[in-house]
């Protein structure tokens, strides 16, 4: 009976990514309910399916062969959004709203999360079709930023994915977006590599740009950018989400503590968990990241714990004195941790921990 559970948790955790790629891909070609029923798929389905137990768990083997899966579907549904939105005409204005929005938190949630594990392999084509799925997204600068930059300094001033305490979502955004693009080309310059990865990044886009266009001239242009924004914005909300305020302490010779359980914040519900392979399962993740999706884990009694699932707290994120109101206390309770850590050596500052933090790797 144990296996027969195991089992079904398991299919429930594939189906659970790949399930709403199924609906949106029937939008884009059949038209009718179908992009609703995605959007559907997509907001209220998983407020609804993490108060189940359907996706909890997640088998070795879909190690392997899950995220590989996933990055092919993203092609495809990137591709029929973008001809469903350019040159198609079963779509109304409704209809591709809808396609459009259910597609955007797709890629944001589901193909950003597949990326960022293929990109942790490995192996070398894992790695290179999660470039691809950034770059496919206009934001293959991510990659050098997210290895190079921020598991090297998040929870620090010097990586520009971690917010300090007080620091509204909108703000954030506006400032990470660049810092990002600099922090990673600063990395990848250092290493001098023959082919410079940021060439590979901005020659992707460009292609995706140009697929866009023989695909449905300058509209699936326009709907590639809207795509991509909306996917780069969750992206970054995905980060200020799991280490919003919480900071790693500083010594007094400058040396900053290694990425602890308290360091991340976590979102361990099923469902919707599993649609984004695991990956608010952070503190595990940045402890061990090449760990795969399925062998990460969670301690409640020392991970920090969002109150609710990463949808529900994105949504909130979204109104910065809402989201203040409920993480502030949240994050000064685990800064307290940090502290005990250190036997009352607190966290210094954010201008402190980014002017000490050790440098880049060459």
């Amino acid at each position: 009976m144990c296996k027969m559970t195991a089992r079904f948790s398991s299919l429930g955790f594939a189906c659970a990514s790949l399930g709403p790629a199924s609906i949106l891909a029937l939008g884009a070609i059949l038209g009718a309910g179908w992009p609703y029923a995605g959007l559907l798929c997509m907001t209220l389905f998983v407020l609804l399916m993490d108060k189940t137990q359907v996706g909890r768990m997640a088998s070795a083997d879909q190690a392997i062969w899950l995220p590989r899966v996933i990055g092919v579907a993203h092609f495809v549904l990137l591709g029929l959004g973008l001809w469903a939105m350019g040159t198609a005409d079963h779509l109304d204005t409704g209809q591709k709203i809808a396609l459009v929005a259910g597609l955007g938190l797709y890629f944001g949630q589901v193909s950003n999360a597949c990326a960022h594990e293929l990109i942790h392999r490995s192996d070398r084509n894992m790695r290179a079709l999660g470039t691809a799925i950034y770059c496919s997204l206009l934001n293959g600068q991510h990659v050098s930023a997210h290895m190079l930059v921020h598991h090297v300094h998040a929870g620090t001033a010097r990586d520009p994915n971690s917010a300090p305490l007080g620091r509204g979502f909108w703000r954030f955004f506006g400032r990470a977006v660049i810092d990002e693009f600099v922090a990673g080309l600063q990395a990848e310059n250092r290493r001098r590599q023959a082919i410079h990865p940021y060439t590979v990044y901005l020659g992707g886009a460009a292609v995706s740009l140009l697929a866009a266009f023989l695909l449905g001239g300058g509209l699936a242009v326009v709907g590639l950018l809207i795509l991509a924004l909306h996917a780069q914005m969750q992206l970054m909300l995905s980060d200020y989400l799991q280490h919003y305020g919480l900071r790693r302490a500083v010594d007094a010779s400058g040396r900053v503590e290694p990425m602890r359980a308290h360091h991340s914040w976590n979102a361990p519900r099923g469902f919707s968990a599993a649609l984004m392979l695991n990956a608010p399962l952070h503190s595990d993740h940045h402890m061990n990241p090449s760990r795969p999706f399925p062998e990460l884990r969670f301690e409640a009694n020392a991970m920090p714990t969002l109150p609710r699932s990463m949808p529900v707290m994105g949504a909130l994120a979204l109104v910065p004195p809402l989201w203040r109101r409920v993480m502030d206390p949240r994050a000064r309770k685990y800064q307290l941790v940090a502290q005990a850590h250190h036997g009352n050596v607190m966290p210094k500052t954010t201008q402190q921990a980014g002017s000490q933090a050790s440098g880049l790797p060459e």
